[in-house]
This record gives structure tokens, C-alpha cells and sequence, in this order.
């Protein structure tokens, strides 16, 4: 086995799959990687909870509970931030985005290359793996605790995907100016870029989480030009606050 370097780490792969789950797991630790193995969604929910991965590889269709319930206990009850890179065989917009807020980081359609489900781990450890400054952003009634990954808007909790976070972190930072995608997809991916509909879909799911529910939009899209976060009714120059957290 090749010696461990700074991208390598301990991975769950969930999976019913035995044949995808052997040669996952092959390549995988090949490649140094360490691996534990779970064929249902009720014992690869069990692993996840009681010990710490730094990136899961969870299929969505699974006997016992499905990848979808895995992911909203894993985040909404377990609290657990760990990665989830989710496995579908559907490519739909609509189903990518039940990933998404169900908690995902990212997806990866079947059939799939596992040289490009490797890089897509390697990518999702290295981003968890970056330190980040304790900050209180703040963009009209939107509120993130970047310590604490704790968002809110006008008081009201709100779960969103790790993924969904770091695109608000980049956007409250960047406020009210526009962010172009490229920009954001390098800051969240660096050079392993994911597919065209991965941000999109991302964006989609934060739409409907943090504007859908309330009176003013503030995440909008910007032709041609990228994307910001912004209350444009009542945009000021100094829009957005950030605070750094004692």
C-alpha cells in the first residue's frame, strides 16, 4: 500500500452494491486510503454516527433506510459535518438538489469513473481540511457563525448543506458585490472542477431554503456576470458586516 500523504484519510462507503462496493474499496486503498464498508442504510448510519470519517461515499438507493434519510439524520439529528459524497444513478436536476439539501456535499451519477470518484474524495478532504476563521457574517436579517456553522435568518434556525455554507460564507464576505462563478467553484472545488449543474444545483437548493420562506429575495443571479448576495431594496454601502468572533 502506498504511504500515506496529506490527502489520504479514513472513508465510509455505503453501498448494497457488493461488486461496486469491492472495487471502490480495492482502488481506493490502493490509492492509501483506509476503508469501512457498510451494505445497508441502517448499519452505514451506525458507523457514521459513533465514529469519524473524513469523507462518506453514500449511495442513495439502499435496503433499510435510503441514502436520502441517511444524509438529513446524519446532519439534522447527529450533527455530524463529515463530507458526504452521495452515489446516484439519477441525473435529474430535481433529484441532484433532494441530495443536496438532504445534506450532501457533493453527487457523482452512475455509472462513474473511480478515478473521478477518487479526485472528488480527495477534493472533499482537502476543503474540510482548511482552516477557517471564526466569523459572524451578517447580510440583512442573514446570520452565519462560521465557528459554529450556525445560519439564521430573521431568528429562524436554518439547515443547509456544508457545501450550501462555504457558498454563503464566499458570497456574505464578498457582499454586495457580484461573485462570478468561476471565482466560487475554484474557492469551493480549486482544480478539480465538478460539472456544469453542480453549482447550479447548489444555489437552486439555497434559494428555496434561505429566500423561498421570507418576504425579500437576497440571493440573485447576475446575467453573464456571477452571483450575489444582496437585500436590494435596501442596499447600502455598507451592506454587509462581518465580525470576528472573540
Amino acid at each position: 500500500m502506498p504511504a500515506h500523504d496529506e490527502h489520504n484519510g479514513l472513508i465510509l462507503l455505503i453501498d448494497d452494491r457488493r461488486d461496486i462496493a469491492a472495487m471502490v474499496g480495492d482502488y481506493l486503498e490502493q490509492r492509501g486510503y483506509s476503508i469501512d464498508y457498510a451494505a445497508d442504510g441502517i448499519t452505514g448510519l451506525h458507523l457514521a454516527v459513533t465514529n469519524s470519517y473524513d469523507v462518506i461515499v453514500l449511495d442513495l438507493s439502499l435496503p433499510g433506510m435510503d441514502g436520502l434519510d441517511v444524509c438529513r439524520k446524519l446532519r439534522q439529528e447527529a450533527h455530524k459535518s463529515t463530507p458526504i459524497l452521495m452515489l446516484t444513478g439519477r441525473d435529474g436536476l430535481e433529484d441532484r438538489v433532494s441530495g443536496l439539501e438532504a445534506g450532501a456535499d457533493d453527487y457523482l451519477v452512475k455509472p462513474f469513473e473511480v478515478r473521478e470518484m477518487e479526485a472528488r474524495v480527495r477534493a472533499l478532504i482537502r476543503r474540510d481540511r482548511r482552516a477557517v476563521t471564526d466569523e459572524i457574517l451578517k447580510v440583512a436579517d442573514l446570520e452565519l457563525d462560521t465557528g459554529t456553522m450556525r445560519l439564521t435568518r430573521a431568528g429562524q434556525e436554518l439547515t443547509v448543506s456544508p457545501i450550501g455554507l462555504k457558498l454563503l460564507a464566499i458570497l456574505m464576505r464578498e457582499s454586495p458585490r457580484v461573485v462570478s462563478r468561476r471565482d466560487i467553484e475554484r474557492e469551493i472545488w480549486g482544480d478539480r472542477l465538478p460539472d456544469s449543474d453542480t453549482l447550479r444545483s447548489h444555489l437552486y437548493g439555497l434559494r428555496k431554503i434561505i429566500d423561498k420562506p421570507f418576504e425579500r429575495p437576497l440571493l440573485h443571479t447576475i446575467h453573464s456576470s456571477g452571483y450575489r448576495l444582496a437585500d436590494l431594496k435596501a442596499e447600502s454601502p455598507n451592506q454587509a458586516q462581518t465580525v470576528i468572533a472573540s
